[in-house]
């Protein structure tokens, strides 16, 4: 049985709901991409300073190995991630009609993974040497 001081509304008391339980994953993956964006940002800032002054076919070089691909595309799966949560929590803390939330949410969701894929298939096709 429940005390007088429960935090819950009456609603839910009758309908026996708790907490949504999304916040914790939101933050947690807000959190783990933001730790893994460190190492990764250094890494893509050490690359952009090798690369300045180079010409095309040098930075091709350098953008198609492996040690430098692998942590590219890391990174922008990374910061696609963590970019979306980040827009999404702006998006449902600032906009409070449901039909406008719904479709920037959803514009955020396309806008993200359209980033996030052209970026990777760039950094494919240099290392690929295509």
């Amino acid at each position: 049985m429940e005390s007088s001081s429960s935090m819950k509304t009456p609603l839910k008391r009758v309908r026996g709901l708790g907490s949504a339980k999304s916040g914790t994953d939101h933050f947690l993956k807000q959190r783990f991409t933001a730790m893994a964006n460190v190492p990764l940002v250094l890494i893509m800032i050490g690359v952009v300073i090798a690369l300045v002054g180079k010409d095309a076919a040098a930075a091709k070089a350098v953008l198609s190995h492996p040690l430098v691909a692998i942590p590219m595309v890391l990174f922008f799966v990374s910061e696609m991630i963590h970019m979306r949560i980040g827009m999404q929590v702006i998006i449902e803390d600032y906009v409070h009609e449901e039909g406008p939330k719904i479709l920037l949410l959803a514009l955020n969701t396309f806008f993200s993974i359209a980033i996030g894929l052209s970026s990777i298939f760039a950094i494919l096709k240099l290392s690929f040497g295509a």
